[in-house]
């Protein structure tokens, strides 16, 4: 190092980030000491301060590093500081940060913020970000964004949201391209209007209510909502919809004449609201099915009949189908196999994924199976994944022993799990 000149020696040192590794840099020598302020990247780890000694605090500390660095581009905290910290750390370097990351952890049981002003309104002073991720985040109250025009990525983990809160910091946000909303709590009805949007992935506890306006939308991932309407999707290519702790009522999308994945999953959909989205879905290559039951309020019940043929027929391009136990008995019920024309095919399925819970039917089951094996002339793998089977009868057993026959004969694509 000693031999390379300044400007190498300055480049190199720039590409650090760990604020751990920053601090023995400046202790090598002056040369590098005077080359650590052309830093673009710094990271301040969660535990990196808990055993400070001389009375100083990660606020001070942190703010004394930020005050040498000429330009920094992406700043990333998780160690725990003050929203007066913040505040003096985004006066320094806030008009040229890019990318932000901050731990807020925020939260409080009785929701009341401990901190004023909030470190939420003090984000408002990077107005230049691109990316902004937030973590453990108490939004009750609309932040005091004056608007961040040219943020492209917003993502929030762990929050505690209001609806108004939400609404205002996303309008705040209107050229964001990429939207994640992980373990977020307290949302009842939530609009989502940002026009530029292709990204959007949102984890809700409860049962909100969603509406989303964002007409160049490409991959969408819902879990958590009840009523579910997307006016714009003819953009829309990955689409996946679950809700482990409540029930899909509703679902209303515009034309998926794009949409190449499909995956739906959780305890209980309405049954009108999966086969609007089969109908919808017309054009999939990829369909994952792994929703338990049906009904339409607290009753539990199993799949309708769902007819083999009509079902391949109405999704000629599908090419993998995974399909949990609930799908997979509906499509073997004693008449769906009845009348089959004899230029019936499956052209595209290539793959198959089988869940398999019960050996009740299991004649018509293992006849749907040979039905799969017949009629998708290029099937190239088909796992069969026996799931929890329970039975104090010898049916379970004649059941598996028909699989293991069948796994036999077509051992070139026929796999157990």
């Amino acid at each position: 190092m000693e031999s390379l000149p300044d400007a190498l020696v300055q480049s190199i040192l720039s590409l650090l980030s760990n604020a751990k590794d920053v601090a023995s840099c400046k202790c090598v020598s002056k040369r590098w000491k005077d080359s650590l302020p052309y830093l673009r990247s710094l990271f301040f780890s969660r535990n990196l301060f808990d055993n400070l000694t001389n009375g100083d605090t990660p606020d001070a500390i942190i703010t004394r590093i930020l005050l040498s660095i000429v330009k920094l581009e992406e700043l990333v905290v998780y160690c725990p500081f003050s929203s007066a910290g913040l505040a003096s750390w985004l006066s320094i370097v806030g008009p040229t940060l890019k990318n932000l990351e901050l731990r807020l952890d925020n939260i409080t049981d009785d929701n009341t913020f401990t901190e004023i002003p909030s470190k939420l309104d003090c984000i408002r002073a990077a107005w230049n970000l691109e990316s902004l991720r937030l973590w453990g985040v108490l939004m009750i109250y609309s932040p005091k964004w004056n608007g961040f025009h040219r943020l492209k990525n917003l993502e929030i983990v762990g929050a505690r949201l209001e609806d108004r809160a939400l609404h205002d910091a996303l309008r705040a946000c209107p050229n964001l391209t990429h939207l994640l909303l992980r373990g977020c709590d307290g949302l009842r009805s939530i609009t989502i209007e940002n026009p530029l949007l292709e990204d959007c992935k949102l984890d809700f506890y409860g049962d909100c209510l969603l509406t989303i306006n964002s007409t160049r939308l490409e991959s969408l991932e819902i879990q958590g909502c009840r009523l579910i309407r997307v006016l714009e999707t003819q953009f829309l290519k990955n689409l996946s919809i679950a809700n482990t702790a409540g029930r899909v009522q509703m679902v209303d999308f515009g034309k998926l004449v794009a949409l190449e994945k499909l995956d739906i999953r959780g305890v209980q959909w309405c049954w009108d609201a999966i086969s609007k989205m089969l109908r919808m879905a017309s054009e999939v290559k990829q369909l994952v099915m792994k929703v338990e039951f049906t009904g339409d309020w607290d009753t539990l019940l199993p799949f309708p009949e769902v007819d083999f043929v009509d079902f391949f027929n109405s999704h000629p391009k599908l090419q993998t189908f995974e399909m949990h136990g609930a799908i997979f008995a509906a499509l073997c019920q004693k008449n769906s196999l009845k009348n089959v024309d004899s230029k019936f095919s499956i052209p595209c399925l290539e793959n198959v994924v089988v869940t398999v819970r019960s050996p009740l039917n299991a004649e018509q089951k293992m006849t749907t199976l040979k039905s799969l094996i017949k009629y998708a002339k290029n099937l190239k793998k088909m796992s069969i994944r026996i799931l929890q089977m329970k039975s104090n009868h010898s049916s379970a057993d004649d059941f598996f022993e028909d699989i293991c026959k069948f796994r036999h004969r077509n051992y070139k694509i026929v796999s157990i799990e």
